[in-house]
């Protein structure tokens, strides 16, 4: 823990950022193992994501994101965790409009439900799909560990940004097994399954970067960066995660996955953070 006080925030979000990264290779290496996976299990490891990612919105970014502004708003701390928020979510919205994807088992429509011409792969679909919604996941785990460079390299602080690559990298191994699984299944080798799984979180350690480097030049947007990251990891959640967990006749067993990653999240940033 001493050697982590004494680098670079910039360079810790990096590692984070790896870490992740090399997370969602773990999960999509399963697809030397296994060329399908059951619906059930896939729609589990969709709700333990969603789970995580909600209790990280909360502890790991709004919170924090309140109390950084109770310092120079006071009682209206709330404004920049609102504002945040909100971009965060409208960000997210944009990119989703604007870059062809495809959900997980699902055709690709455009807002008036009309199947556009499709131009690109459906295995290319998917990986911008999976890449789009790691964004927001890159950016928090850079503005968390930014955050360490005006909180003085504080246990707390560390402990916190700690935990939330630790939830982050959790939740990335079953992403990295819901794109490299499908892709293989439609027919792909399993090398190629595997590299396009690999490759689709290859913006968390740049997202890190960013992050990390923004905060760390402007402290005020400290408190916009934590709550834009939040809002647009639950708009990730609500618009991909959860309805695809719940769309396949195991909305049971998805949601106790859900509760099981929000506990797991929970507990390690209270108990860690």
């Amino acid at each position: 823990m001493n050697w982590l006080s004494h680098q670079s925030p910039v360079f810790l979000a990096f590692l984070a950022g790896l870490f992740t990264w090399g997370c969602t290779i773990i999960g999509a290496a399963i697809v030397f193992f296994f060329k399908t996976i059951s619906r059930k299990l896939l729609d589990v490891m969709m709700g333990f994501a969603a789970g995580v990612m909600i209790a990280a919105s909360f502890w790991s970014l709004l919170a924090p994101s309140i109390s950084y502004a109770e310092k120079s708003y006071g009682q209206w701390a709330w404004i920049p965790a609102a504002i945040g928020f909100m971009v965060g979510a409208f960000f997210i919205r944009s990119i989703d409009a604007i870059v062809p994807h495809l959900h997980l088992d699902k055709e690709m429509v455009d807002m008036e439900g009309i199947q556009p011409e499709k131009k690109l792969s459906k295995t290319a679909l998917l990986f911008l799909a999976i890449t789009i919604h790691n964004i927001p996941e890159g950016l928090a785990v850079g503005v968390t560990f930014g955050a360490l460079g005006h909180s003085g390299f504080s246990n707390l602080a560390l402990f916190g940004a700690l935990s939330l690559a630790i939830g982050i990298g959790l939740q990335n191994i079953p992403e990295g097994a819901a794109l490299s699984i499908p892709i293989r299944a439609d027919g792909n080798s399993r090398l190629k399954a595997f590299y396009w799984g690999s490759m689709s979180a290859i913006v968390e350690p740049i997202g890190a970067v960013v992050g990390a480097a923004l905060v760390l030049i402007m402290m005020p947007v400290l408190p916009y960066a934590l709550s834009f990251a939040a809002g647009a990891m639950l708009f990730v959640v609500v618009e991909e995660l959860i309805p695809e967990s719940q769309t396949n006749g195991n909305t049971d067993i998805a949601t106790m996955g859900l509760m099981l990653g929000f506990v797991i999240m929970m507990i390690m940033d209270v108990a860690l953070g």
